[in-house]
């Protein structure tokens, strides 16, 4: 598991993140916005990003940050 920390309205947030290569999958939480998801590795691209920002802007999170936070989520799952 990696732990991942960001920044979003001047608050410190904690992403983690957990690769499970066995089942090709991914889950991704962030405790802060009471918020999870998991994908596969097939899914990629703008599709992932959209609904990753589509599933933030469910929480406590603005639209803004949503999408900002969807970013970076997709930029450190696929570095791995």
């Amino acid at each position: 598991m990696k732990i991942r920390k960001t920044y979003l309205n001047e608050e410190e947030v904690k992403v983690f993140i957990y690769e499970n290569k066995k089942e090709e999958t991914v889950v991704v939480a962030v405790p802060s916005a009471e918020w999870s998801i998991s994908f596969t590795y097939e899914e990629a691209g703008e599709a992932l990003i959209e609904r990753l920002a589509d599933s933030l802007a469910g929480t406590n999170l603005d639209a803004q940050s949503a999408s900002e936070m969807s970013q970076r989520i997709y930029q450190w799952t696929h570095e791995m």
